[in-house]
């Protein structure tokens, strides 16, 4: 008999992603919910959150204060990019841990189970003009998490508003998520998205921006090898949303290295130790259980 870490209620259990659905992610990369998944008092909730934790109220801290990408006032609100926030956001940490986002994750990766690797919150301030500012550059989750040995790591997108074709929604290149030479892709910050564009294009690949454009309550998904990005915010609103990087149950702790120098991620120095003394990618601590059939 199966047994999992929270029951879903029926209404939940139809939410699932079906078989079609399933093969539809593994061919293009995305997936949108058909059906609002979170509730909008626990979306308005992350957003008072989020309010807080831009005026600087913590409800813990991180042992570290450097290392990952945490937006301060004074830098500039193009692209607010704050790492790691549901360890110091009591509501955040609310949000993420609604077992219906790992249940779907679960399935969509065939997974048995569902552990959050890192959350970063990010916010977008309208542009002023015409340029550049507030592009998010194409890039790949799964370049940031190349100590890991899993290729099914999937990313859950929820913005805290509708997603509108001018608000600045995420971007998934179609069925990129099968190409070669996307998993060291760490260009988040590049704005010139022509000249990354040079990068992945051939005779033999298409590129089709799929905009995903959804309903407040309704989450996105995409595979962590699909290249990914965004356009600045060109509505009169800002732009919030809450992207979590998730792993499967099978992922582990691998070295990385790149030109002879050994790359760590931030958590591999918060996180318990396994007895060989590498990272443990399953201490609930750091990497919390969203979602798990055992």
């Amino acid at each position: 008999m199966k047994t999992f870490t929270q029951p879903l209620t029926k209404e939940q259990l139809a939410l699932l992603p079906t078989d079609e659905d399933v093969a539809f992610y593994e061919e293009h990369g995305w997936f949108i919910t058909k059906e609002k998944v979170i509730p909008d008092e626990i979306i308005d909730e992350a957003i008072l959150g989020s309010e807080r934790f831009y005026r600087g109220e913590r409800d813990a801290t991180l042992p570290y204060s450097n290392g990952y990408s945490d937006w301060k006032p004074g830098d500039g609100d193009a692209v607010r990019n704050n790492q790691h926030v549901s360890y110091r956001n009591k509501e955040l940490r609310k949000l993420l841990l609604q077992p219906i986002i790992g249940a779907i994750a679960a399935r969509l990766a065939r997974s048995r189970g569902i552990r959050l690797f890192e959350d970063t919150l990010v916010y977008k301030a309208p542009v002023k003009n015409d340029g550049e500012e507030g592009v998010v550059g194409w890039h790949t989750d799964r370049s940031y998490s190349s100590n890991s040995t899993s290729n099914k790591m999937l990313s859950a997108w929820i913005p805290f508003h509708d997603s509108e074709p001018l608000r600045s929604p995420l971007v998934v290149i179609d069925g990129s998520q099968k190409w070669s030479g996307n998993e060291h892709m760490r260009t988040f910050n590049n704005r010139n998205l022509k000249e990354l564009e040079k990068q992945f294009t051939s005779l033999e690949r298409e590129i089709v921006e799929v905009p995903i454009i959804m309903k407040k309550g309704h989450i996105s998904f995409h595979h962590g090898l699909a290249i990914h990005g965004s356009y600045p915010n060109y509505s009169n609103s800002p732009r919030l949303a809450f992207a979590l990087y998730l792993q499967d149950y099978d992922n582990r702790y691998q070295p990385f290295w790149n030109n002879g120098k050994q790359i760590h991620h931030f958590l591999d120095s918060v996180c318990r130790k396994q007895p060989d003394g590498n990272p443990d990618y399953s201490d609930p601590a750091v990497f919390p259980t969203l979602w798990s059939e055992f």
